[in-house]
């Protein structure tokens, strides 16, 4: 069961982790989650992105994800083009 449990504790106080220690990205994030982390943006953090401005997670260390080899190679490619529209900015 790779994946089933995330290796995350280097990234507590980086990035917003939920209760089981999964990378919160996007609308999983709360107002207060962002609050808390300091986000420095007024809009609101991209479908994959993390707590912190232009960071992302993708796959089994993502809260939500459905654990599958499919949805990670897709959710890559997805952050390939939220990158590219942060860069822009």
């Amino acid at each position: 069961m790779t994946g089933a449990a995330p290796n995350t504790g280097w990234l507590k106080g980086c990035v917003v982790l939920d209760s089981k220690g999964f990378i919160k990205t996007g609308p999983d994030l709360s107002p207060d989650d962002l609050t808390a982390a300091g986000w420095p943006l007024t809009r609101a953090p991209y479908l994959l992105e993390t707590s912190r401005r232009g960071i992302f997670a993708v796959g089994d260390i993502r809260s939500g994800n459905i654990k599958r080899v499919a949805s990670a190679v897709g959710e890559g490619s997805i952050a390939v083009a939220l990158v590219h529209q942060v860069l822009q900015q």
